[in-house]
């Protein structure tokens, strides 16, 4: 297959031009919104955290990456989409497991490169129900379990981190329903999936940025 090649997997999408997703497509604003918010709270509390500013940056590129794949709808483009949402989630979960749960590096590493081999097998098993939404499945149970145990470290945060997740399971919910109720909804449903999505990475950084400046109590 060739990186040129179309690709038509949403409901608005009925023909490969360039703008025949312009909801999907306008709505990655959203992305962008997130990433500059985060980063005024990030220059404001925790200007000397690197890591933050990378994850900040990764949620810039996931706003470029999928308005790329919204219009151009080509292989590359789904590969300019993916990698950057792949990155955020892998170097976001090591943080948490390191910052939020204080582990060990050599624990956080291993639980790392145990959730990227065996996640995709977790989501290969809801693929016949939810379809290629199941491979975010892994992230969002990596939300709730870190929530989980941050819980009895700082109750304020954690219970931001599992609202986070609670508004990603929204979202998840309508990023599946785009194509099984395309017949009802015409526009499609994948629209809400980047609005929501925008939500839940602006509120995970905000909670990155609030436990590096030493908040125990959600403050802004």
């Amino acid at each position: 297959m060739a990186l040129t090649d179309h690709v038509d997997i949403y409901c608005e999408r009925l023909t490969p031009a360039f703008w025949a997703e312009p909801v999907n497509a306008v709505t990655n604003a959203a992305f962008l919104v997130a990433a500059v918010a985060a980063y005024g709270l990030w220059r404001r509390q925790t200007p000397d955290d690197r890591a933050g500013l990378a994850l900040i940056g990764l949620v810039f590129l996931i706003g470029i990456g999928s308005f790329l794949f919204h219009t151009f709808a080509t292989r590359w483009a789904g590969a300019a989409d993916v990698i950057p949402i792949m990155l955020f989630i892998l170097f976001y979960l090591l943080m948490a497991l390191r910052r939020f749960l204080e582990l060990h590096w050599v624990i956080c590493v291993s639980i790392l490169i145990g959730f990227f081999v065996l996640g995709p097998m977790v989501g290969e098993i809801w693929v016949p129900i939810i379809g290629g939404s199941a491979s975010y499945l892994p992230a969002l149970l990596a939300i709730f379990v870190v929530g989980a145990f941050y819980l009895p470290k700082n109750r304020r945060l954690a219970l931001w981190v599992l609202a986070s997740g609670g508004v990603f399971t929204l979202s998840l919910t309508f990023r599946a329903l785009d194509m099984p109720m395309c017949d009802q909804i015409s526009l499609g449903t994948h629209f809400l999936w980047h609005i929501l999505n925008a939500v839940v990475l602006f509120l995970l950084l905000r909670v990155l940025i609030w436990q590096r400046a030493g908040y125990t109590s959600a403050k802004t």
